[in-house]
């Protein structure tokens, strides 16, 4: 299957535009294979520099993990404040511990404007961001977390390291 929503300007993207591939990725932040993938696509990141973009998009899977629509909008909410990365790398990196009082204690070491959050996760500001993303996923045919899609067809084989990164390389030399 092929992205249903191509990569835009209104993703959250690391990388150049113009980057030989592009990977996409619909995670949860509560997912634990998403936890795993994380540590991989960083280190795929750091192996292909700049022939590569990573795209994030949100498809929390609300019925298994409880914080993680939670967690989408509180990144959201950075992103708004221009922390996007550093959110969606520290939920990541504090995965056991997800939930309220992480989130919490992010906003503090991130120094975001705290009211500003407040109010943006208090008012659901992100929702419909969220939902857009995961519409877009299940239109795409992600049924569970990670999702990935190399230069917009999804990617089914394992996802260590050594398997990404050689279809991320073939792609990029296609």
């Amino acid at each position: 299957m092929s992205l249903a929503n191509p990569v835009s300007a209104t993703d959250h993207a690391q990388g150049a535009a113009d980057a030989k591939v592009t990977l996409v990725e619909y995670g949860d932040y509560q997912c634990p294979y998403c936890g795993a993938a994380y540590h991989i696509i960083k280190a795929v990141q750091n192996r292909l520099g700049t022939r590569m973009r990573f795209v994030f998009r949100n498809f929390p899977l609300n019925q298994a993990h409880p914080y993680a629509e939670l967690a989408a909008e509180a990144a959201e909410a950075a992103g708004a404040q221009g922390k996007f990365w550093e959110m969606h790398d520290a939920l990541y990196e504090n995965q056991a511990q997800l939930g309220p009082p992480l989130i919490e204690t992010l906003v503090k070491r991130l120094k975001l404007d705290a009211r500003q959050f407040e109010t943006d996760m208090e008012t659901r500001k992100f929702q419909a961001r969220v939902k857009h993303d995961f519409v877009g996923g299940v239109r795409s045919g992600v049924n569970g977390t990670p999702g990935l899609f190399i230069n917009g067809e999804r990617y089914d084989e394992r996802w260590d390291e050594e398997l990404l990164s050689a279809a991320l390389q073939k792609a990029a030399a296609a």
